[in-house]
């Protein structure tokens, strides 16, 4: 499970409405029958329509400055092995949304008119999306770059020679295209990966796009708080504030292995990334001590993550933390952040 909460934001500035981000999560639909499309839909109604999510989320902005996000956005991507466990990922996500929504306000250490934060105190609107493409920054496109680089080099020659501004043999620069094809390291169907491909497989995941302040539009419950649990006094009252995101991240794969009977191997909780950056020997030590089957699983799930296999593991935590980190922090590090509001 990978989940991220980000404040929607144009350069240096928060977006005044959320038309456009509105419109983003609606490609999906375009030339589809309506009968296939997909809906936006909160706890309670489905099949809200774009115009209704855009007219909610601007007009809750009370008091908010310019400088402040009015919305927040919640990507949920299960992995290829949670996926597996939904018969329909329609019908399983939107299910599992409802719950996770309610780990989120309970992840709040917030109190409006002296009682817990409820699921219908907040304002969002989600949608199920089933494609995902090969980004510029991803591992596949980055590795693939330099046979990306020399194919585009031999195209360019050819027009080149066909134009009559450069002498050559096509045919040969014809073939050299074609060997670098076939030797670029990361193929999909056959065919080397580029930008804007479209990924292979279940890529069932979901948006959420969640109002800055409550639905009455009196309160404001920012998951973006960098207090996970305290009180201050502001005009003399006692008012608790933070979001306590570690919580909610690992009460999020609770839900989820809770509603699907999902057994989560150690490899894939909240829990093992953070040690794998924080606390590596603690991370590689706890692998170790997984039943052979549980560790097998674990291998197979960190090869494909990238990560060294433990014989390759220096034994001093210095080396060890220092060859992990050459290797995999960005990575690593991108996952944990998942809990990082990026403000």
């Amino acid at each position: 499970m990978y989940i991220t909460i980000t404040p929607q934001k144009l350069g240096t500035d928060y977006p005044q409405s959320s038309a456009d981000f509105v419109g983003y999560l609606e490609k999906e639909n375009e030339g589809l029958a309506k009968e296939d499309m997909e809906h936006f839909f909160n706890q309670y109604g489905d099949r809200i329509s774009a115009g209704e999510v855009v007219r909610e989320i601007d007009g809750n902005t009370a008091k908010l400055k310019k400088k402040e996000p009015k919305f927040y956005s919640i990507t949920v991507s299960p992995s290829k092995y949670e996926l597996r466990k939904l018969q329909d990922s329609s019908k399983g996500l939107k299910r599992y949304t409802r719950e996770l929504m309610k780990d989120y306000v309970a992840s709040f250490n917030r109190e409006i008119n002296g009682r817990p934060v409820s699921v219908d105190d907040i304002k969002y609107f989600a949608k199920i999306e089933h494609q995902r493409s090969f980004k510029g920054t991803a591992r596949e496109i980055r590795e693939n770059q330099p046979y990306a680089t020399k194919i585009l080099q031999f195209k360019t020659e050819i027009r080149n020679i066909q134009k009559g501004t450069m002498e050559g043999n096509i045919k040969k620069r014809q073939k050299e295209i074609a060997k670098l094809e076939k030797e670029a390291p990361h193929q999909q169907n056959g065919k080397r990966i580029v930008q804007g491909m479209k990924k292979a497989g279940n890529q069932s995941h979901i948006h959420i796009i969640v109002s800055r302040k409550d639905a009455s539009n009196t309160f404001s419950l920012s998951p973006g708080s960098k207090h996970r649990a305290s009180q201050v006094e502001m005009h003399g009252k006692v008012v608790k504030r933070g979001f306590d995101r570690d919580r909610f991240f690992e009460r999020a794969e609770q839900t989820f292995d809770r509603a699907f009977g999902y057994k989560r191997n150690y490899a894939e909780t909240y829990r093992a990334k953070k040690n794998f950056v924080q606390h590596p020997k603690l991370y590689f030590a706890a692998l170790m001590n997984l039943p052979a089957n549980e560790r097998a699983m674990a291998f197979k799930i960190i090869g494909k993550s990238g990560a060294p296999m433990l014989p390759s593991i220096p034994t001093s935590q210095a080396q060890m933390a220092l060859r992990i980190f050459k290797r995999l922090r960005r990575g690593a590090e991108i996952a944990v952040k998942s809990s990082s509001i990026g403000i």
